[in-house]
């Protein structure tokens, strides 16, 4: 299977589940972390898995002296190694490659190399990981933001008087569910909590994985960028080194143990350090932009006036006073439903649902009608009655 082949069935299985979930039940930095991330990851995790991109990922050199399938297979499965102390010394004179040259067993550092076998599963695991969230947060919507904006979600809505009887169940299912959302909420905070520490935590085990290179790796990158061309030492070469060396053991003519040094080609490492260093500039921003988010949420939870904010500038309707009574109605529950109810029905539809839920519970005539062709519900006895007072006066 080619690797275009698999990356479009990864793309295909995003873009259906895309279609299928219509309805927004979170934000943006809520879906950079499993649409984006996760994608991004099981994109890369085929990457490393597609031999017909890059060919045989290990090919070890021995002089005819083991038959190649078996040294590669051999130093596929237990590692490879490279000599810390000939990094940074010059090619061709003093090492045969970076981190390749003499040394003797047992005195020399070596730094052992075999976390090429485990990148794919990695980077599979980790894109679980970063769905996970999402789903815990699905499975605790339960499709209520679906449900109830069922018939009046996004631009293009139905006939009018559809529109009229699925908007007016609408606000009375709110006000008859006033209060009791809070449950709801705290779903959905706790889920924004787990992203951030998801994203901490996958950088820390990365960290680990390539043997605490990480943190520092893409400083490296930028640093080697910036100096000259001739005295500059290559940081993805020493974490991802394309050549390593591996020690093979066989018995000689005589029953004596022979050691054979191999040199072997990693051609695999061209990619990883590439998807390396990638992830660790997306994994920054992401950790910046999911604390951002989780601070975000903490000033909602506990300001009400920022509460009162987002209604009046996100959404652009009524005014301040109406806002003010509609947010000392409502709980942080109540305002999240109405917030995400907000993401799924167009300006228009939003406005005459604040207008005709403000006026339901009693807040005044704060909040102006938005402009509409609907008539959400007959006027009640008492309208009439003060409209009949006006007139007269």
């Amino acid at each position: 299977m080619s690797v275009f082949a698999m990356a479009s069935s990864v793309a295909g299985f995003v873009k259906v589940r895309y279609l299928m979930d219509k309805a927004i039940i979170d934000n943006m930095v809520f879906r950079f972390h499993y649409r984006v991330t996760s994608a991004i990851l099981f994109v890369s995790c085929v990457l490393v898995t597609a031999n017909n991109l890059i060919g045989d990922p290990i090919a070890c050199i021995t002089d005819g002296a083991v038959p190649g399938h078996v040294i590669n297979t051999y130093c596929w499965i237990t590692h490879t190694f490279t000599l810390p102390h000939q990094q940074g010394k010059p090619v061709g004179t003093h090492v045969a490659h970076p981190g390749v040259g003499d040394f003797v067993q047992g005195e020399d550092e070596t730094r052992y190399h075999s976390y090429y076998q485990w990148v794919p599963f990695m980077l599979f695991f980790q894109g679980v990981l970063f769905y996970i969230p999402h789903w815990v947060w699905k499975t605790w919507e339960e499709g209520k933001i679906r449900m109830i904006t069922d018939g009046i979600r996004g631009a293009i809505v139905g006939p009018k008087e559809d529109r009229r009887d699925r908007l007016s169940r609408l606000v009375q299912y709110f006000i008859d569910t006033l209060h009791m959302h809070n449950v709801y909420a705290s779903g959905y905070f706790v889920c924004e909590a787990l992203n951030f520490l998801n994203v901490i935590a996958n950088m820390f085990m990365i960290d680990a994985f390539l043997g605490g290179a990480f943190f520092t790796y893409g400083t490296d990158v930028i640093k080697f960028s910036q100096q000259d061309q001739e005295n500059r030492t290559d940081p993805m070469v020493a974490v991802f080194p394309r050549v390593t060396k591996c020690t093979f053991h066989k018995f000689g003519p005589s029953g004596s143990i022979v050691r054979l040094d191999a040199l072997c080609v990693l051609a695999l490492n061209i990619l990883n350090e590439k998807i390396y260093i990638f992830l660790w500039f997306w994994f920054i921003l992401l950790a910046f932009m999911s604390g951002a988010a989780l601070v975000y949420s903490l000033t909602i939870l506990l300001l009400p006036s920022i509460r009162e904010t987002i209604l009046i500038r996100r959404f652009r309707f009524g005014t301040p006073a109406g806002v003010s009574a509609l947010i000392r109605k409502t709980q942080v529950g109540d305002f999240l439903l109405l917030h995400l109810i907000g993401q799924n029905l167009n300006m228009m539809m939003f406005g005459e649902l604040l207008d005709e839920l403000s006026r339901k519970l009693h807040l005044g005539n704060n909040i102006p009608t938005a402009p509409s062709t609907l008539e959400l519900s007959p006027i009640y006895p008492t309208d009439k009655l003060r409209l009949h007072k006006e007139t007269e006066a």
